[in-house]
């Protein structure tokens, strides 16, 4: 069992930046690829970034690629994403995955995190 626990949520301006966190517990970290996905109200939930055990990435969009990053601390079992010039349209919650392959997509990811709201204010 991995058990997935997001935080750095909040609300902030359009324009503004925040550093999500996903601290993993319960197996190796190393051994899993990790994704952000979101959830907008309504919407389906979709894929943010993901990152493979040896650092490679992959975005979404191009225009999420621009302003967020997703990186991982092996010694610290967490991986980030960190969201900068923040858009309405980004609200959503945010959660993070575990996948035992890359790349990472919905249907084949092992555990979620609980997820953390971000909401984004025009």
């Amino acid at each position: 069992q991995v058990q997935l626990e997001e935080s750095g949520g909040g609300l902030v301006q359009a324009g503004g930046s925040l550093r999500l966190s996903c601290a993993a517990s319960g197996r190796s970290f190393s051994s899993y690829a990790m994704g952000w996905f979101r959830q907008a109200p309504g919407k389906e939930r979709e894929l943010v970034a993901a990152i493979s055990w040896s650092g490679v990435t992959k975005y979404s969009a191009d225009s999420v690629k621009g302003r967020f990053t997703i990186s991982r601390d092996s010694a610290k079992n967490t991986v980030y994403l960190q969201m900068n010039s923040l858009k309405p349209e980004d609200t959503a919650v945010y959660y993070c995955a575990a996948d035992s392959r890359f790349p990472v997509t919905i249907a084949t990811i092992n555990y979620w995190g609980q997820g953390t709201q971000v909401t984004v204010s025009s």
